[in-house]
C-alpha cells in the first residue's frame, strides 16, 4: 500500500508543474508578447483607437459614447449589447429634426454633415454607417457658437 501512495505522488509531481508552466507561458508570457507586438506595430488599435479633440481623449472609435441633450446625435439603443459606435445613415437622418429643433441649424447643413461622415468603405460593401463620435466632433468643431462651451 505504501508504495502506491508514492506511485501517486510521483505522478502528481509532472502534472502540477505541466499546470503551472503553461499558466505562466499561456497567462503570463504570451499575452505580455503579443501585447509588445501589438504596441510596437499599431499602437492607435492597441491602445483603444482613442479619439482626441482639442488635445484632450474625447472617446473611442470603438465603443458607442453616451451624449446627454437633444443637440446630439444618439447611439442606437437596439442593438445587443449597446456599445456599438455606428448607427445607420438612415438612422442619423431621423435625429436631423430633433436637432435641428434644439440647435437651430439648418436640416440641409445637418444633412451635408451626415454625407461628408458617412463611411466611404460601408458606401461600396455594405450599409451605409456613420459613427456617433465622429459625427458629434464635427458639430462642435463646425458650430462653436452652438457648442462653444462643450470641449
Amino acid at each position: 500500500m505504501d508504495n502506491s501512495k508514492s506511485s501517486k505522488r510521483s505522478n502528481v509531481r509532472p502534472i502540477i508543474g505541466m499546470a503551472l508552466l503553461s499558466l505562466l507561458l499561456c497567462g503570463l508570457f504570451f499575452p505580455l508578447l503579443i501585447t509588445g507586438i501589438a504596441q510596437a506595430v499599431l499602437p492607435y488599435q492597441a491602445n483603444g483607437e482613442i479619439v482626441h479633440f482639442d488635445g484632450r481623449p474625447a472617446g473611442s472609435e470603438l465603443i458607442a459614447q453616451s451624449f446627454n441633450g437633444s443637440m446630439f446625435f444618439q447611439p442606437r439603443n437596439d442593438s445587443a449589447s449597446g456599445v456599438d459606435p455606428d448607427i445607420t445613415v438612415q438612422d442619423a437622418y431621423s435625429q436631423i429634426p430633433t436637432i435641428s429643433a434644439a440647435t437651430n441649424i439648418s436640416a440641409a447643413a445637418l444633412h451635408q454633415l451626415v454625407d461628408s461622415k458617412t463611411d466611404v468603405v460601408s458606401k461600396i460593401f455594405g450599409d451605409p454607417y456613420v459613427n456617433v463620435l465622429d459625427l458629434n466632433l464635427a458639430l462642435i468643431q463646425e458650430y462653436p457658437s452652438v457648442y462653444g462651451g462643450i470641449h
